[in-house]
């Protein structure tokens, strides 16, 4: 390259960036709940085949991605699974139902994960129960934390939450006085109403 530029720092030019692409998601989730506000009947009918067509063509594309990988055995299963790992990768398989974990794992993990960091800020945290996309948990201050730690790790819990589980219908917080939910959040299953979800691929894939 005459620039001197590497194929990896022009490639990360282009990467865009996961918190980015998370409003985008939020973004097409809000614009997709307004498709029902459309006056005209025939307009609304063809927006949402529009939007069920691309995304069911993204799915199948996806879909094809995934068992091209898995066939090359153990490299392909721990590839896949490392793509659910990715922030921004992850979001794309939940959305259309070709994550490697299911919902009940990635809460489960991602509470595991962000436990000792709630401890470290003062904080105990425990998973109650997940039914139906509803995740209650446990969040106590201890010690003598300040007055806004509950606030702070109340965001922290859900921050992560989200992220690994951008598809739950609710998370409920209890300990903490303020309902829980992040102002202006979607969760995915508003898009996955418009969507046929893909089978989730499995090691026998």
């Amino acid at each position: 390259m005459g620039d001197g530029a590497s194929p990896v720092s022009t490639l990360k030019t282009f990467m865009p960036d996961d918190k980015d692409f998370q409003v985008k998601v939020q973004r097409i989730g809000a614009l997709v709940g307004e498709l029902d506000n459309i006056a005209d009947p025939e307009a609304r009918v063809s927006a949402k085949a529009l939007v069920q067509l691309l995304l069911d063509l993204h799915a199948t594309g996806l879909e094809r991605v995934l068992e091209i990988v898995a066939k090359n055995g153990d490299a392909g299963q721990h590839a896949i699974d490392d793509l659910g790992q990715d922030a921004l990768v992850s979001s794309l398989l939940v959305l259309y139902g070709l994550h490697p974990l299911d919902l009940e794992s990635r809460v489960a993990q991602a509470v595991e994960k962000v436990q000792p960091r709630v401890r470290k800020g003062g904080g105990e945290l425990e998973l109650l129960s997940m039914e139906s996309g509803v995740v209650r948990l446990q969040l106590r201050v201890t010690g003598h934390a300040c007055g806004s730690t509950g606030k702070t790790l109340k965001a922290m819990v859900e921050d992560a939450l989200y992220e690994a589980a951008p598809d739950v219908g609710e998370i409920r917080i209890e300990g903490i006085e303020e309902p829980a939910g992040s102002a202006g959040f979607v969760p995915l299953g508003k898009l996955g109403g418009v969507i046929t979800a893909a089978p989730v691929m499995t090691d026998g894939s």
